[in-house]
């Protein structure tokens, strides 16, 4: 099923500005927030869908990708973009959003997060990068990974007690005297690194948060028209947090790997055939490669150098499930630097024969017209 346009979502144009965006995300988050909605599924999809929206549109790089690739910028499989997020992601992250529209302090009665109720405050592990190298091929076609990663996970024996400093929350509290009156500000804290936990008991070979090196083996499936230098989300692959913190992502950067005999621009690729006087004048058939193996195609007799054959789909799908792009193949007649007796005389027999004489026709387009012709 086709997701929902994130502007859609928010109820925005596309050119709409981050005041813009924050204040439609706080309109639809208080409209279906759970806490005036019970047991409400249809709303709560829409709490997080609304969220997810704004995960992405509120970060301008996240926000530029979205409006070049669409939601294939961030999905392919694996877990992919925002649709991973749970209550715990989006109340850590946009609790500020809402101020006191819940609760005296702007908290959410029933909800971790370290909002509201006097709960703790739940931290998420760091994140993984990776970088994957593909082959034009691969991202022709789209490709499933087996990527190997260390990751930090929770120490099997690790036990966790309640943090003496902050009494679980996660946050110290501190009152100051100011000219202004008494000030009261909050802080994480530094003694759980505000989990709300410290550790009771650990195995030896974990470290201060209860954690060890593990070596994973992850599957990502990486969707076909994937560009350089795109970064892909794998949500929950990145280390674990201490106790039950949410685990961070495993961001996988794009690396395109340069092909023998084709060069890409966007989604069409470029191929430079290289053909003999002979073969020009005469005709001929050659093979070629392809994202999809190699094909054969046809030089019709009296080819000109600098002709340029399309062969239409042969290129990149596009990221956006547009269709595919072209394969642009550019015949060059090579033109020997020596030559036998023999073969100089016959030039010099042709040199004033009228069948070799330069004569354009009107279909024979100028270097700049062809130029032209391949960017429109």
């Amino acid at each position: 099923m086709a997701k929902t346009d994130y502007y859609e979502i928010l109820g925005l144009s596309k050119n709409a500005n981050a005041a813009e965006i924050k204040k439609a995300y706080r309109k639809k988050a208080i409209a279906f927030h759970p806490d005036k909605n019970p047991d409400d599924k249809d709303a709560e999809a829409k709490f997080k869908e609304a969220a997810e929206a704004y995960e992405v549109l509120s970060d301008a790089n996240k926000k530029a990708r979205y409006d070049q690739f669409g939601h294939q910028a961030f999905e392919g499989g694996g877990g992919f973009g925002g649709g991973g997020m749970n209550m715990d992601d989006i109340f850590s992250q946009f609790g500020d959003i809402f101020g006191g529209a819940f609760g005296g302090n702007g908290g959410f009665s029933g909800f971790s997060g370290g909002f509201g109720g006097g709960q703790q405050r739940r931290v998420k592990g760091s994140n993984l990068r990776i970088r994957v190298k593909l082959t034009l091929e691969e991202i022709a076609n789209g490709v499933e990974k087996k990527i190997k990663v260390k990751r930090k996970v929770q120490a099997e024996g690790t036990t966790y007690k309640t943090c003496a400093t902050c009494n679980g929350s996660g946050q110290v509290t501190r009152i100051t005297n100011t000219i202004l009156g008494r000030m009261q500000t909050a802080s994480t804290c530094t003694t759980c690194g505000g989990a709300g936990q410290s550790i009771d008991k650990k195995p030896a070979d974990a470290d201060d948060q209860g954690l060890v090196n593990k070596d994973e083996t992850i599957s990502v499936k990486i969707p076909a028209g994937v560009v350089d230098g795109m970064q892909l989300k794998v949500s929950g692959k990145g280390n674990d947090a201490p106790g039950n913190g949410i685990p961070g992502d495993l961001l996988v950067a794009i690396e395109e790997l340069d092909h023998e005999t084709l060069q890409r621009e966007g989604d069409n690729l470029h191929y430079d055939l290289y053909v003999s006087i002979s073969d020009a004048v005469l005709g001929t058939s050659k093979e070629i490669d392809t994202v999809t193996g190699k094909v054969r195609i046809k030089i019709d007799a009296g080819m000109q150098s600098g002709k340029i054959l399309r062969l239409r789909g042969k290129g990149i799908p596009s990221i956006n499930g547009y269709g595919k792009g072209d394969l642009l193949v550019h015949v060059n007649v090579w033109t020997p630097k020596t030559l036998s007796k023999t073969q100089k005389e016959f030039f010099e027999e042709m040199k004033d024969d009228e069948h070799f004489a330069p004569k354009p026709e009107k279909s024979d387009k100028s270097f700049f017209e062809k130029v032209k012709d391949m960017f429109s």
